[in-house]
């Protein structure tokens, strides 16, 4: 269970973190699904994912178990939700400019490139640099459909002299309606407490 729970901590930061940049560079009203793929140094996550502009429901698979993350940014909460063991954990999705997750507090410059087709679908292309207030930059290139949906990235980050590259690519991407209950906790499931280990944990994570 703690393997679970640390994985779990995990994949919450990544997708606070996707979430803002998203946030930061484009809004858009449009509902959708899609697959995705997160690639960073530790390796690269698949997801199926829901979106609306206040909500995200993410499914995917570790280590042959599922697992399904739903972020409620209307609510400023994440439910990570275990189906095989009808139990969910709850960590806040914090309001903007609280932590590093999110990235709207950033300066963004953003230089517009052009089209190009990425997997089929004519898309805007643009460049990015943002900067954050503690020297914290990151740098690359972003991918919109004409709907506005961030379909791509492909960026490198550079803190304290460190750099970090990663790329977020959708794919599948079905515009229309979302179920209002995908969004929800599923009845009769339980909420795990960690007695606040794993809020420590998820802060010193996110104030990395």
């Amino acid at each position: 269970m703690l393997t679970r729970f640390l994985l779990c901590l995990v994949l919450t930061v990544a997708t606070l973190s996707i979430a803002g940049l998203a946030l930061a560079v484009e809004r858009t009203n449009v509902e959708y699904s899609a697959d995705q793929i997160i690639e960073s140094e530790d390796g690269a996550t698949k997801s199926r994912i829901y979106s609306t502009p206040t909500k995200e429901r993410r499914e995917m698979s570790q280590g042959g178990a599922a697992m399904t993350m739903i972020t409620r940014h209307d609510k400023h909460v994440s439910w990570t939700v275990m189906p095989e063991e009808k139990m969910y954990m709850e960590a806040p999705a914090n309001k903007q400019g609280q932590d590093k997750s999110d990235l709207s507090g950033y300066q963004i410059e953003q230089t517009a490139l052009g089209e190009e087709t990425v997997n089929g679908v004519v898309m805007n292309k643009s460049k990015i640099i943002m900067t954050g207030n503690d020297g914290t930059k990151m740098g690359g290139f972003m991918w919109t459909t004409k709907e506005g949906i961030l379909a791509k990235i492909d960026a490198l980050a550079v803190e304290k002299g460190q750099k970090a590259r990663f790329k977020m690519e959708q794919t599948n991407i079905q515009i229309g309606k979302q179920p209002a209950e995908l969004f929800e906790i599923p009845h009769g499931f339980e909420k795990l407490d960690m007695g606040g280990m794993g809020m420590d944990m998820l802060k010193g994570m996110m104030g990395r």
